[in-house]
């Protein structure tokens, strides 16, 4: 194989993880929104924790595409 080829390959698994990130955000809003409507007292005050983390998984999104970036450029 191709060193060139197994660079891109590698910088293709390594992007693998944004699949994880969005799978996360989807659970985090999703789970949210259900006990939201199960009791929608309490949800003005678990709106800080949602945002905390749906920025933390976005933000393991994007260092998986940064490392993907940087496998092939770098």
């Amino acid at each position: 194989m191709d060193a060139e080829a197994a660079k891109y390959i590698g910088a293709g698994l390594a992007t693998l993880g944004m699949i994880g990130s969005a799978l996360g955000v989807g659970n985090i809003f999703g789970n949210f929104l259900a006990g939201a409507l199960r009791n929608p007292s309490a949800a003005a005050g678990q709106v800080g924790n949602l945002f905390v983390g749906a920025a933390l998984a976005e933000a393991l999104g994007i260092l998986a595409f940064v490392l993907g970036i940087l496998m092939i450029f770098g």
